[in-house]
C-alpha cells in the first residue's frame, strides 16, 4: 500500500522541521520495504533557494544538491567552494552550456543526446582528471514535450557514453509524468528498475545510481527501487 509524503506546502515549517520529516520518512520506507538506508540518497534540490538555505542543510550533514539553471547555480558554488558540496546538475542540457557544465558540476544527470556527452567529456578533458559522473535521461512516459530518450534507445545511449573515459556512467534518471494517476506512476518506476537492473550486467562495476522521485512521490519511488530520490519543496519549502 502506497503511504503519502507528508503534505510539502506547508509554509509555516522551518527547514529544519521539513529535513527531519524527509529524512525520518525515508528511514521508515527502507525498514518498511527492507532496504539498506545507506543506497538511498537524499539529492537537495536547491534551485531557487538561497546560500543560506543551503548552508541550513550541509549543516545537517547534507552534501549533495541539484541545480537546473546554469547561470543561477554558478553564484551558489562560489560561494559554498568550502562547504564540501557535490552538485548535480539536473535541467535540460543545452549545447552551449556544456562547458560551464562539465568544468564545474559533479555530476550532469539528464543526457539525452550522445553529442551532449561528447562535448561535456571534450570540455571535462581541458579541466579535470576526474571523470565527470553522468546519468541517462529516460523519458519513460513517452511524453512529446519532455527531455529524455526512449526506453529502446538506452541500452546503446549507455554504451555509446562509456566510450568516453572522461565520463563516468552511473545510471539513469526519469521523472514520471506529474499528471499520471498514482499506479501509472508506480509503473513507470517500476520500468526504471528494470531496466536499471538489465543494464548492470552491460556497464562498469560504477553503475549503481536510480535516480527517480521527487517531493510528491519519493516515497513510491524508493518503494520501487530508488538509489537516489531529488526532494526539493519537502526540504526547502515552497519556491517563489
Amino acid at each position: 500500500m502506497f503511504v503519502s509524503s507528508p503534505e510539502v506546502a506547508i509554509p509555516t515549517l522551518s527547514i529544519e522541521e521539513r529535513i527531519h520529516r524527509v529524512v525520518d520518512e525515508v528511514r521508515a520506507t527502507a525498514l518498511r520495504v527492507g532496504r539498506d538506508l545507506t543506497q538511498i540518497k537524499i539529492l537537495a534540490v536547491s534551485k531557487q533557494k538561497t546560500v543560506a538555505d543551503i548552508r541550513a542543510l550541509v549543516s545537517h550533514g547534507f552534501r549533495d544538491f541539484g541545480e537546473s539553471y546554469v547561470a543561477e547555480a554558478l553564484p551558489k558554488l562560489d560561494s559554498l567552494a568550502s562547504a564540501g558540496c557535490i552538485w548535480h546538475y539536473v535541467g535540460v542540457v543545452q549545447s552551449n552550456k556544456t562547458k560551464r557544465l562539465a568544468q564545474h558540476f559533479d555530476w550532469v544527470q539528464s543526457i539525452d543526446r550522445i553529442h551532449i556527452g561528447k562535448r561535456l567529456a571534450d570540455v571535462r578533458d581541458e579541466f579535470s582528471t576526474t571523470p565527470l559522473n553522468v546519468c541517462v535521461q529516460v523519458n519513460i512516459d513517452e511524453e512529446p514535450t519532455k527531455a529524455g530518450v526512449s526506453v529502446d534507445q538506452v541500452p546503446e545511449m549507455v554504451d555509446q557514453l562509456q566510450q568516453f573515459p572522461q565520463l563516468q556512467v552511473r545510471g539513469l534518471m526519469a521523472i514520471p509524468n506529474p499528471e499520471a494517476h498514482r499506479d501509472a506512476t508506480r509503473n513507470s518506476f517500476r520500468q526504471m528498475r528494470e531496466l536499471f537492473e538489465t543494464l548492470r550486467t552491460k556497464t562498469t562495476s560504477h553503475w549503481d545510481t536510480l535516480s527517480m522521485g521527487m517531493s510528491g512521490d519519493y516515497v513510491m519511488a524508493i518503494e520501487e527501487g530508488a538509489t537516489l530520490i531529488r526532494i526539493g519543496t519537502a526540504l526547502f519549502g515552497p519556491r517563489n
